[in-house]
């Protein structure tokens, strides 16, 4: 598995900080609060002005816009333009934080990150208990889309190194290069490189009432055609400028270029905002040709699919079925009720207060094989959700003084998987979790069945322990 702590403690910040801007979009004014919080927290958005003040996850799977900036939503509330600020706890290494909001889009600030990294700054970062938890890409992830040109990549490597490549097509902006080649290297080199557009798309956008927050101090605006003095005059009309024209490097005169590849590292600064919605910080090198947020949310998915198949791995032990059992055959019977030819377990190999796991071999001989199926034998399912089950009742049975007194009914069976067949000759291994603590006779579990180091089947299971007597009275 790669996950991994590297012996790097978790960090939140020292005090409670605000910033407040307009939404660049929305053009709605917001004040947005950066709180500490606890160990293992990550980071969430607290929409403090709607009722019960509703947190939103910083997790990819609750983008749903990616048209102009990313966008989360989230128990009926959402929250817009979330990169920059995400790229800005990244970029300090902050793990813990609750982010206040009240309004619908983080403050656009100066068009970068700069000022929220200010802000964390000033207050400082205190080490928490927990260890970091990273994780290191094992191979190369890739991601495209051929039609745009869309090229990704994320390669192992012992830190988290970013390279971007932009091409427009465009004579002003050309083809362009940013990277860093570690974390530390964020704040000098990429967290005050702001957001652009090109004047064509400006003018769409004031068009259609798309950026009410908008002026000449947060975006860099390229020009890439040729503009009219009556044109640039209109444009300085409607951001209440005297005179506005455009500048030898081709953009608007309404600011410099803080470096000379500007838009290229703002591109890096939106790719590690959104890769922060993976949910755990990266060590890897992370490669991009031409990205933007809806591809970056798209990798940025395909690297979480890839987590969650190694995490689902990691929880699923592999057990020898030769070592001495806690429990034979004989002692099974001892507690189960269940007798040949229904006693599908052959011996327990561990049992706690919370799990179990047991042994069931399968052969030949036995007598469902006649028919399921002739000339290919497969162990049915329902023998493996039985024996799984009567794995489990092992499990409860164990927590009342005297098992024979009493019987385990099935209630309900859920998300029921088989993924391979089980052949005569397989010995299945089955481990049964407790999902919680039993309640008044009421038990739920988890079942996983294995052969060797293969997954076969999976369950969720609930039942119910009943005194013989209390269960012969209800028939």
């Amino acid at each position: 598995m790669n996950i991994n702590t590297m012996n790097v403690k978790q960090r939140t910040i020292k005090s409670e900080v605000s910033v407040t801007g307009v939404g660049l979009h929305t053009g709605k004014v917001a004040r947005m609060t950066f709180k500490p919080a606890p160990e293992n927290h990550g980071y969430k958005f607290k929409r403090i002005d709607l009722p019960g003040t509703p947190v939103i996850d910083a997790d990819v799977d609750n983008v749903t816009d990616t048209s102009r900036g990313t966008t989360l939503t989230q128990n009926g509330a959402s929250v817009n333009t979330v990169e920059h600020v995400l790229a800005s706890l990244v970029g300090t290494e902050v793990d813990n934080i609750l982010m206040e909001l009240d309004g619908p889009e983080i403050p656009i600030m100066d068009g970068s990150s700069i000022q929220f990294v200010d802000a964390l700054e000033n207050v400082g970062f205190v080490n928490q208990e927990a260890d970091r938890e990273y994780y290191s890409i094992p191979h190369n992830i890739h991601y495209s889309e051929p039609d745009r040109k869309v090229e990704m990549v994320a390669m192992p490597l012992d830190d988290y190194r970013f390279t971007c490549m932009i091409d427009y097509n465009s004579p002003v902006l050309g083809s362009q290069h940013a990277a860093i080649t570690t974390l530390s290297e964020f704040k000098k080199e990429i967290a005050s490189c702001r957001t652009f557009c090109f004047l064509h798309e400006l003018e769409m956008l004031l068009k259609h009432d798309l950026i009410k927050g908008g002026d000449l101090n947060n975006a860099i605006v390229v020009v890439d055609k040729q503009v009219s003095k009556e044109e640039l005059k209109n444009l300085a009309k409607l951001f209440n400028r005297d005179d506005i024209d455009v500048a030898r490097e081709g953009i608007l005169n309404n600011i410099e270029l803080r470096y000379q590849n500007e838009p290229a590292r703002h591109k890096l600064l939106d790719m590690i905002g959104d890769l922060a919605l993976v949910g755990v910080p990266l060590k890897g090198h992370i490669m991009a040709a031409r990205p933007g947020h809806a591809a970056n949310i798209a990798f940025a998915k395909k690297i979480k699919s890839q987590i969650k198949k190694e995490r689902s791995k990691k929880n699923v032990q592999v057990y020898d079925p030769s070592v001495p059992p806690l429990y034979d055959v004989v002692q099974i019977m001892n507690i189960l009720p269940h007798r040949q030819p229904f006693l599908f377990i052959d011996k327990i190999l561990e049992l706690s207060k919370t799990h179990v796991v047991g042994v069931k071999n399968v052969t030949m001989n036995e007598e469902f094989f006649k028919g399921h199926f002739p000339g290919a034998p497969v162990l049915p399912g329902v023998i493996q959700i039985e024996a799984m089950a009567q794995t489990g009742g092992i499990l409860v049975l164990s927590t009342v003084p005297d098992p024979r007194n009493y019987l385990t009914y099935f209630l309900k069976i859920d998300r029921v998987r088989f993924r391979a067949q089980v052949l005569p000759g397989d010995t299945i291994v089955f481990r049964c979790d407790l999902m919680e603590p039993i309640r008044r006779g009421i038990c739920q579990m988890k079942g996983v069945g294995m052969v060797g180091e293969k997954i076969v089947v999976e369950a969720e299971m609930m039942a119910q322990i009943i005194r013989v007597k209390e269960s012969e009275a209800s028939v």
